[in-house]
């Protein structure tokens, strides 16, 4: 049994019937977070360091390497359950879309950064760093989120039994129409 199956099996039952329902954005919210401080990690060491004159450059390198990591735990973890492409399908399309979800986020510290100018010598260091935590791993992650989730189980980690279920109902509603016109 998984720490999450036990964590969940000691709630109380309305709040265990709702983590039951919701199972797969529990798991992937904690994939998210274990992201989030891989991320958040990577591109403070960079800017701080090799990248101090390209913040936008060090968030895109960051998310690259959690992007990969997020890949590999939603993977074998998250969406263990779902599945029906192969693997080098599922893997294109996680890509394409985690790209754009890096892309997602590295857009708001790039308006923050080179539109507003929220640079040194223009502001101090500390509101340099704090303007790029709210834009980057704040608003950007939130847009980034929003649409990784609904893309991964739409396209990435489909539910095989969804996508049987609507073949079944285009091939009624197609016998249906032949049907009523002959």
């Amino acid at each position: 049994m998984s720490f999450v199956d036990e964590v969940v099996n000691r709630l109380p039952a309305p709040l265990r019937a709702l983590a039951d329902r919701h199972y797969e954005l529990i798991k992937f919210a904690i994939v998210g977070a274990t992201t989030f401080v891989i991320d958040l990690g990577i591109f403070y060491v960079l800017k701080w360091t090799i990248m101090d004159t390209k913040p936008t450059v060090a968030r895109i390198m960051s998310g690259t390497i959690a992007v990969i990591v997020s890949y590999i735990l939603n993977r074998e973890w998250t969406f263990d359950k779902r599945g029906g492409r192969e693997k080098h399908h599922e893997a294109l399309l996680f890509f394409l879309v985690s790209g754009i979800g890096v892309g997602l986020a590295a857009l708001p510290l790039w308006v923050s950064s080179y539109v507003f100018e929220l640079r040194q010598p223009n502001v101090s260091f500390t509101v340099e760093n704090i303007a790029d935590f709210i834009s980057a791993f704040i608003i950007g992650n939130l847009l980034q989120m929003a649409f990784r989730f609904y893309a991964m189980k739409k396209w990435v980690f489909p539910d095989e039994m969804q996508e049987l279920q609507d073949e079944f109902e285009d091939l009624v509603n197609e016998n249906e129409e032949q049907l009523g016109h002959s």
